[in-house]
Parts: C-alpha cells; structure tokens; sequence
C-alpha cells in the first residue's frame, strides 16, 4: 500500500467489488495518463482508501469523488474533508445526475476529466455512464478519461479490426472515443490481489468522422452483426437486411462478403449502416 499519509486502511468489501491498488509505478503511470493541469476538474469514481485521491488534489483546481461505501465515505471526509479543492459526493455513480448535485459548488461544476479506478463488475455500465451510447453520445463529453480496468476488457476497448479481441465493445467505444493501452497492472499490485490483471486505459472522446446517419440502425447491425462470430456478417445480418441488398451494398464498399463482424472497421460499420439506414 502507498505510503500516502492522506489514505487510510480498510477491509476491502466482496460487495462492492474492491481492490485497493498498492503499486507507486501504477499510480504514477495513471496520474501521467491524466495529462493533469492545474485548471483541471476532475471526477474519481471510486476513491477508497484515497490513495490517488490526495495525488490528485496536489495537481488539479478541483476534485469531485463519488464513494458508495458509506464507511469509506466516513473515513474520506475525516481524512480529506478540510481540504478547499475536495468534494465528496456519497452514492451510486450509476444514479447520481451529477449536474444538478453540483449545481451549489461553483467550484466542481463541469468536471473536464475522469480518473478512476472502477469496479470490474461495471465497467460497461460506467463507460456507457460516461461516454453514452451511439445512439446517445454524451451531449458534454470529458476531455479525457483514464480508467483501471480488467486487462482483457483494455484489450477490447482498443482492440482493431481483424483481431479476435474487436467485437461489439470495440465498435460502440471506438465510435465515441479514440482510446490508447497505457500500462498493464498486475494482479498483485492490489490487495486483495484479483484474479486477473488489468490494465490503465486512456478515452480521449470524439465522434468518428464521418458519423452515422442513422445512429439507432448503426447500432442495431453492431448488435446483430456480433451476435454470432464464428459466422459470416451476412448471415448474421440476414436476419434484419435482405441478402441480396447487403451483398450489393458489400460490394459497393469492397468489403468482403465472406468478412465477419470483426473485419470491419469502425469507419467501415459507420459506411455500411449509412448505405442502409433506411432499410
């Protein structure tokens, strides 16, 4: 465990799926992933022990921190409740409607990053949380978003086409947001030590140019496309697209009609669904 005086010790709960990080070299390479600036405002979800919480407050304007362990909370506003660039918000980032929370704290509104180290057990809910849907992108993206996450999932995220780790995740991250593989961490550099090892991701969000046309039916073949991925994509597809028209529409674009999904590229997708938006 880091030897910071501002965390503290606590029994990790099965519950809420918590691993506390105790490796320096991985802490530094997420506060080098953040490209920290002193004008910065950020969001940690997450923050148990504080232990990248403090690090964070010595390098940024401000910092809002979403706990949903009561204790923890407790023991945080104890720790680092005095602290004029420190906001400590008690619940579930799934539910919490962060805006109108921080409407009375001029000073934390509109956090520009994320930093955090997320539960394992959610990290698809919290990346839709943060950067939303590609039927629903987030209306106020972050700037950038540094996450810990299971190595095999970081694999995912930025995984390319004709890869067995590319599928759907691939597709609905990389729409919404270019991401970069920073650092692999190690199952013992928590405690308790997890059963796998992750990984520290950075999301710098934006919309692939040129976006879908129609967002809902790009999502809609993403879905069906990787529904089966030892299949060919046109016989995944045929169950919503008539096949003839998507062998014509394949060839127009020189994709391979004997592709699968994971062929594709994200651009790719983006152009087969505008071909067939209307469909």
């Amino acid at each position: 465990m880091s030897k910071d005086s501002a965390s503290f010790s606590a029994r990790p709960r099965k519950r809420f799926a918590q691993h506390w990080l105790r490796s320096d070299k991985a802490l530094a390479q997420i506060l080098q992933a953040s490209e920290l600036q002193q004008r910065d405002r950020i969001l940690e979800i997450g923050p148990g022990t504080g232990i990248l919480t403090r690090q964070l407050l010595s390098q940024v304007g401000a910092v809002t921190a979403v706990e949903i362990d009561r204790d923890l909370c407790r023991k945080l506003g104890q720790k680092l409740g005095k602290i004029p660039n420190f906001l400590l918000l008690q619940g579930d980032i799934l539910e919490l409607d962060l805006p109108p929370l921080l409407e009375p704290f001029p000073d934390f509104q509109k956090p520009n990053k994320v930093v955090a180290n997320i539960p394992y057990n959610i990290t698809g809910p919290i990346l839709e949380k943060l950067l939303g849907t590609i039927e629903h992108p987030n209306p106020h993206p972050y700037e950038l978003i540094v996450l810990l996450v299971q190595k095999e999932v970081a694999q995912r995220l930025v995984a390319q086409a004709g890869s067995t780790a590319f599928g759907a995740l691939s597709v609905r991250v990389q729409y919404l947001a270019q991401g970069d593989y920073v650092y692999t961490v190690p199952a013992r550099a928590f405690e308790p030590p997890p059963k796998v090892d992750s990984a520290i991701i950075r999301l710098r969000p934006r919309l692939v140019e040129p976006p879908a046309e129609n967002p809902k039916r790009l999502s809609q073949l993403v879905k069906v496309g990787f529904s089966s991925k030892r299949k060919m994509l046109r016989n995944n597809l045929k169950a919503i697209v008539e096949s003839d028209r998507l062998l014509e529409v394949m060839n127009a674009l020189n994709l391979n009609p004997q592709a699968r999904a994971e062929d594709l590229s994200v651009p790719e997708w983006v152009a087969l669904s505008n071909h067939l938006k209307d469909l």
